[in-house]
């Protein structure tokens, strides 16, 4: 399972994400979108978390402030047939 974080500001460079990465601890890679992607995914929130299935169906979908630890857990856990 692969876990991306997508930014939307086309006006960021790759070095500021790398730096906003590693402030952050986060252990995922960081890239950038284009403005087609995100409006085939609908994207409408500035934080939107989105998780596919292996089929690439979109399976999850929650806006700024949704989707706690729990629901990442067993959302995960689904997805890698571990749960």
């Amino acid at each position: 399972m692969d876990f991306y974080a997508v930014n939307i500001d086309p006006s960021d460079s790759f070095d500021k994400l790398e730096d906003f990465k590693r402030d952050q601890g986060y252990p995922w890679p960081l890239t950038h979108s284009d403005r087609d992607t995100l409006l085939r995914l609908k994207r409408d929130s500035t934080v939107t978390k989105i998780a596919f299935d292996s089929e690439g169906v979109i399976v999850y979908r929650e806006r700024m402030g949704g989707g706690d630890a729990e629901t990442w857990r067993e959302l995960f856990q689904e997805l890698s047939g571990t749960g």
